[in-house]
């Protein structure tokens, strides 16, 4: 039996692609062998820079002896998750309606229809831990399907059965108001970790979409809780060791309370929906800390996950080998005493240790520390000589053994990446950065886009996969061609933005404003997947109602308007119950509530009004920029608004109501103050 992984151009497939396991990638031609053989199907599930994957990998699909009987009981199906979202989704549903939690790696059986009948994440080696053996597992549902076949079938109905009840009504809680928004903030005030910011215990995620509700709630009310709750946990963050004091960019998560232990793996959407909110609180704040932290980010994105064509690399892995030659988490990014000695010496290393809090016992692993800010203000008090030893200890980093990178360009991902890199490059006077938010752009468009009508979802060394784009990778894709619309005054962008937007609303949305993760014509799964909640990302769901609403407002479109408001419906019924898990949603409510406000700029882009412009904080405030020419203006807000006196002027309207042009930045900027 052969492994068919070689041909695929996940990087995470191929990482399978020399296992004894005669894995099939997911397709129609796998379960018709099960059907042929008359056996189940092994669906395996994870992501080429997932630890436990590789763990579970080694231990178990390396081994010839379970490949044996994998093999001969089994069609081993194999799923990277960041290709097909939509297998994951399902199918992860399935696992924690039955098991009560899921994660990576998944591991479904299913039947030769594709229904689960059977679900875990990591099964170990040995038994351990009260869990049984990846090969008792095996053992034992060979022995289901060989003497409890009626069984099994009926076991897998009653869940396809339970999924299909699912299906979300989405006006069900009406368009969200005052009363849900406050009382969105209210629980998420419950919820909040007062010492040690963010919300909730361990492990503990860094919440970009609640901190961008938090912002936007604090701009259109003013209310003071919200914007704190939002910069101490910014600022936690980038204290801890969540973030990378040396090189900058974030790790997935923490795996204590107090952001001091990360997981180490460096995920694309993370950095930029991060870099994007410490934007943004600078904008609401003036923080030095939010500057430095978007800046560092945005370099960081730039400069480790920047593919040669231009687009941005999913994922840093986790592991890398440490000076013995092990392969383990974090080598790369810890430190011990011993070795800040080796490279700062005596003197300049007891600085560090005692600034960045590293210790003989060790924060990490086998008397490692991960680096932090220990003392509020210290990197103030002597910052020439922080950064001189920030700079040394990462030049040595640079020796050591780098983590493996997936460069596997995900379109939803490098949307958010390219509205981030534009925001922040227009911000802080960084056209470089604004140029390489441009470049991903055009990637996404030459190759995700191509001749066809359609977005695919992902693209690796130029060449586009076969997989079909999903709703976020239209919504997060929209997303960020507009704000590049905004920062560059390049209607095209606004254009593209449209196009993509036009598609969801003929594929992707359902009776009563409800959004489907696939299109209408993707491949059917046991069910059409739809899901509102963020997860480490914008949901499509809101992701698609943001973007709609913010292209209405460029282009006064009523059925693009109409759709955001039917989609918003779900935020009214989820926000005030599960503030957390709805972030984006709340913070595009935030954005409906306050207009959004639609600013166009007649005059030079990225002078000074188009600028102060940018910098409003009113909600999800739209801005066109340009000189009207004879030929007429690429974005209709600029339409018949000429600049007065010969100087450049800014029009706003807020719910259809305008207000008198302005010449001057400072009335523009309290117009837009929110």
């Amino acid at each position: 039996m052969a492994n068919r992984l070689a041909q695929t151009t996940s990087p995470y497939l191929l990482q399978h692609a020399d296992n004894p396991v005669a894995w099939w990638p997911w397709s129609p031609e796998a379960f018709e062998e099960a059907r042929r053989r008359g056996v189940p199907v092994l669906l395996s599930v994870g992501y080429a820079s997932c630890h436990w994957c590789h763990v579970m990998a080694h231990e178990s699909f390396e081994d010839p002896a379970v490949a044996d009987y994998l093999n001969a009981h089994f069609v081993p199906v194999k799923v990277d998750r960041e290709e097909r979202p939509d297998v994951d989704a399902v199918y992860m549903e399935a696992v924690q309606a039955a098991t009560g939690q899921g994660g990576w790696p998944m591991t479904v059986f299913l039947t030769d229809e594709a229904e689960p009948f059977y679900f875990g994440t990591y099964f170990p080696p040995e038994p351990r831990h009260g869990m049984p053996s990846f090969q008792q597992v095996l053992e034992g549902v060979v022995a289901a399907w060989t003497d409890r076949r009626e069984e099994v079938a009926e076991v897998a109905g009653r869940i396809v059965r339970d999924l299909a009840g699912r299906s979300l009504a989405a006006g069900e809680g009406g368009l969200p108001g005052e009363p849900e928004l406050a009382q969105a903030l209210l629980r998420l005030t419950r919820d909040y970790d007062e010492k040690h910011g963010g919300f909730g215990g361990a492990p503990k995620f860094p919440p970009a979409m609640v901190i961008e509700f938090l912002l936007r709630h604090h701009a259109r009310t003013g209310a003071e809780g919200a914007l704190q709750m939002a910069a101490d946990s910014c600022a936690a963050m980038a204290r801890g060791g969540i973030y990378d004091q040396l090189g900058g960019g974030f790790a997935r998560y923490a795996v204590d309370g107090e952001w001091i232990v990360p997981h180490f793996e460096k995920m694309l959407y993370d950095n930029a929906l991060l870099c994007r909110v410490y934007a943004h609180l600078w904008r609401a704040t003036g923080s030095d800390l939010a500057r430095r932290v978007a800046l560092e980010t945005a370099d960081f994105m730039v400069r480790e996950l920047r593919t040669t064509e231009g687009g941005f690399a999913s994922a840093l892995d986790a592991d890398s080998e440490d000076a013995q030659g092990r392969h383990v988490e974090g080598a790369f990014y810890v430190w011990t005493p011993a070795q800040l000695r080796e490279v700062l010496g005596e003197e300049d290393a007891a600085f560090a240790a005692d600034h960045f809090g590293v210790t003989e016992e060790g924060t990490f692993e086998e008397g490692s520390s991960v680096l932090r800010l220990v003392r509020t203000g210290e990197e103030e008090t002597d910052a020439a000589r922080v950064a001189d030893v920030r700079a040394r200890l990462l030049a040595a980093r640079e020796l050591r053994a780098r983590p493996e990178r997936d460069d596997k360009i995900v379109a939803a991902w490098n949307g958010l990446a390219i509205a981030a890199l534009a925001e922040t490059g227009a911000y802080f006077d960084r056209p470089d950065l604004v140029e390489r938010a441009t470049e991903a752009a055009d990637l996404l468009v030459r190759v995700h886009m191509g001749d066809a009508a359609r977005l695919c979802r992902t693209s690796k060394d130029g060449r586009a996969g076969e997989n079909s784009g999903v709703l976020e990778d239209y919504g997060d894709v929209a997303e960020g061609f507009l704000a590049l619309a905004s920062v560059t005054g390049e209607g095209a962008w606004l254009d593209f933005a449209g196009f993509l937007l036009d598609i969801v609303l003929e594929r992707f949305t359902g009776e009563g404003g409800q959004l489907f993760d696939t299109a209408d014509d993707a491949e059917r799964l046991i069910r059409r997947p739809q899901d509102p909640t963020d997860s480490a990302t914008p949901a499509g769901w809101t992701a698609a109602a943001g973007a709609l609403l913010s292209y209405a407002a460029h282009t006064g479109s009523e059925a693009h308007r109409t759709a955001a408001e039917g989609a918003l419906g779900i935020v009214g019924a989820l926000g005030p119950k599960a503030p957390r898990f709805i972030g984006w949603g709340l913070a595009v409510a935030e954005a409906l509530l306050d207009g959004p406000r639609e600013v166009a700029v007649a005059g030079p882009v990225a002078g000074e009004l188009h600028r102060t412009a940018l910098l409003g904080r009113a909600p999800g405030a739209v801005v066109a920029a340009g000189e009207v020419a004879d030929a007429g203006p690429e974005f209709p807000l600029l339409v018949d608004r000429p600049m007065v006196g010969g100087e450049p002027t800014a029009y706003v309207c807020r719910h259809f109501v305008c207000d008198a042009p302005t010449t001057d930045a400072e009335e523009l900027a309290g117009k837009l103050g929110g």
